[in-house]
């Protein structure tokens, strides 16, 4: 197999624009390649005689192309999945702790509620001995002026 020796070179209106940063970059850069894989099989086939083996051995590197942007779409497709996975964790995780906390101080509050009420209970019955105490102390007045007023009446 003869080798061919062409001065390959990026075409300009090809040159790719990508960030370094943000998603998709692998798969933006062997896209990129496979545009100059293209490229060069395009020239190639301009350049060369009609050999078979050339082609063929252009369109065998496009398919590998083809193959690494696919294996970069399945390792970004696997990557998001697993990325979603631990997010639904860490909220579970998250989401039990909030959960468990809220509990708590629902059994604290409610707790409360019965020494509350049983503080009022004892209040209320101290106000009643006071009340009952207070009333037997003006008890024998109150009969007496009753009396008076009962005596008093006309006829």
């Amino acid at each position: 197999m003869e080798k061919i020796s062409l001065p390959l070179k990026f075409p300009r209106n090809l040159v790719p624009f990508f960030p370094y940063s943000g998603t998709g970059l692998v798969e933006r850069i062997l896209q990129h390649f496979l545009l100059f894989l293209r490229s060069c099989c395009y020239q190639l086939i301009v350049t060369m005689d009609s050999s078979h083996e050339g082609i063929q051995m252009l369109l065998t590197a496009e398919q590998e192309a083809q193959q690494m942007v696919a294996a970069a779409r399945n390792l970004k497709t696997t990557r998001l999945r697993q990325a979603k996975e631990e997010a639904e964790k860490e909220a579970a995780l998250y989401r039990s702790n909030m959960e468990s906390e809220h509990r708590k101080k629902v059994d604290e509050t409610s707790g409360n509620s019965g020494f509350t009420a049983e503080r009022l209970g004892e209040e209320t019955e101290e106000k009643i001995q006071d009340l009952k105490k207070s009333a037997s102390e003006v008890q024998s007045d109150v009969v007496d002026m009753l009396i008076k007023y009962v005596k008093a009446v006309k006829c």
